[in-house]
């Protein structure tokens, strides 16, 4: 078995780069990893099975690494490097630099879900709608200034100039239609930097689809303070429905940007099934938000 470090010297405030984990590393007795970009010339080649490959970056690094383990069989180990580090709050890692790198020599795994989509895959959120925003134009200078919150900032300076799109979304259980101002699909449990998705988890076989349909503003933000204080999704609501499904299909009147994991990568369709446990990773346990009271069934009632 060998370890391989990759690192995105852009992600975060880059300053947890190679040199900085080389050394917390060593400490915990993983010496003289196998060092490579992402952008080296078929490393990824030499990859064995059993390997571990060590990825300091943020979701984005993440996601590309995720994708070579799985074709690869390797076990994927996040050092969290980036902005919102959502996939990372899926595994209960430590935020201690020592205690994450005695984790990964201990080799402690668990498996998680994997969301595929025509040939790309995510590990935290598919957008459609207003919550492509940040990807497409929260700027670096702005990421560092404001964190994980530069995509809420983001996200409050275009809400109220949005009308919605029409879009149909279908799942193993139904169809549901109308306007909305943001669709996402979901196979973690967070998102934007340390938001919860009630009742979610990284390893339940389930995608979560969040559908905001056009509000006031403050109506918005009501929701959304009262779905984080829950703890519950509402299944049914004037303003968001959550559906859980292992597939879903996202189609939209005219085509629409789509970010998978903070990163632009298609337009509508979309069309995402969920891989249940495809995916080994270092970590102590697979974190559930839970909900405090039993969650309601059924379909939501369409707009």
């Amino acid at each position: 078995m060998a370890y391989w470090l990759i690192c995105n010297s852009r992600a975060g405030d880059g300053e947890r780069g190679r040199d900085f984990w080389l050394e917390h590393l060593a400490s915990a007795g993983i010496h003289e990893p196998r060092c490579h970009d992402f952008e080296d010339a078929d490393w990824s080649e030499n990859l064995g099975a059993g390997d571990t490959v060590i990825v300091a970056g943020g979701d984005g690094s993440v996601n590309r690494a995720a994708a070579i383990c799985r074709n690869q069989g390797a076990t994927l180990a996040i050092l969290p490097s980036g902005t919102a580090n959502d996939f990372s709050r899926n595994l209960g890692l430590p935020q201690q630099p020592e205690a994450l790198c005695e984790l990964i020599a201990r080799g402690v795994t668990q498996t998680v879900d994997v969301a595929e989509y025509g040939d790309g895959i995510f590990l935290n959120v598919a957008h459609v709608g207003m919550g492509t925003l940040p990807a497409r134009e929260s700027h670096g200078a702005e990421k560092k200034i404001f964190g994980r919150f530069s995509y809420v900032v983001e996200l409050l300076r275009r809400l109220n100039a949005k009308r919605g799109f029409r879009a149909t979304i279908r799942c193993d259980r139904g169809v549901v239609k109308g306007r909305w101002l943001s669709i996402a699909v979901a196979s973690g449990a967070f998102f934007g930097g340390g938001n919860e998705i009630p009742e979610a988890s990284a390893s339940d076989g389930q995608l979560d689809m969040i559908a905001v349909r056009p509000r006031p503003i403050l109506q918005l933000l009501f929701t959304f303070l009262m779905v984080r204080l829950n703890r519950q999704a509402p299944r049914r609501t004037s303003t968001l429905v959550h559906i859980k499904s292992q597939r879903c299909l996202v189609h939209t009147g005219k085509p629409k940007t789509v970010t998978a994991d903070g990163d632009v990568v298609s337009r509508t369709p979309l069309n995402v099934v969920c891989r249940h446990g495809s995916l080994r990773v270092i970590g102590p346990k697979v974190v559930s938000t839970a909900a405090n009271g039993k969650g309601k069934e059924g379909l939501p009632d369409t707009a």
